[in-house]
């Protein structure tokens, strides 16, 4: 790993600790805020009622975010009209934004809360973070970070068995 790729990681997960608090304050059992009260740049889908949701707070700087994109993707795509998948970026400038889904292209909602006021509600841990929400957007699973195979193992599990 090239040194300057080194201190933007270090730098980034440094301030990721200034910009997020220790825990989540939206927890399983909590039920997800209306994310139309918060002026998220981007369309929302229509109607949530009734769908598994899975809402990933991600940021063009996270290195696990990239890893994550993909198997959304393929969960979006194995799973159609039940799932809905809500990506919610967090970084401050829209162009990083863009050139991150560039480089990372998803059938899946994206939205950015640039006024972070949607991240403020629900203080993910870290980046990334997802709540998976059942068909009454409560939140039945929580993960903190991407660990690969065993997150995808573990997203396909939650939906199988919220699907039951």
């Amino acid at each position: 790993m090239n040194t300057s790729l080194l201190k933007k990681s270090v730098l980034a997960a440094l301030l990721a600790g200034t910009f997020f608090t220790a825990h989540a304050a939206l927890k399983v059992g909590d039920t997800l805020p209306d994310l139309a009260s918060f002026k998220l740049e981007g369309k929302l889908p229509d109607n949530l009622k009734g769908k598994i949701v899975i809402v990933d707070f991600w940021a063009s700087w996270c290195l696990p975010c990239a890893e994550s994109f993909p198997v959304l993707d393929e969960l979006q795509k194995k799973y159609g009209d039940k799932l809905v998948i809500i990506g919610v970026n967090v970084d401050e400038k829209a162009p990083n934004m863009d050139k991150f889904l560039k480089k990372h292209p998803v059938s899946f909602t994206v939205v950015r809360d640039g006024e972070r006021k949607l991240v403020a509600a629900v203080s993910p841990e870290t980046m990334p973070t997802s709540f998976i929400l059942d068909g009454t957007g409560k939140v039945r699973f929580l993960h903190g970070g991407f660990h690969g195979e065993t997150t995808r193992k573990e997203y396909l599990s939650e939906i199988e068995t919220l699907l039951k």
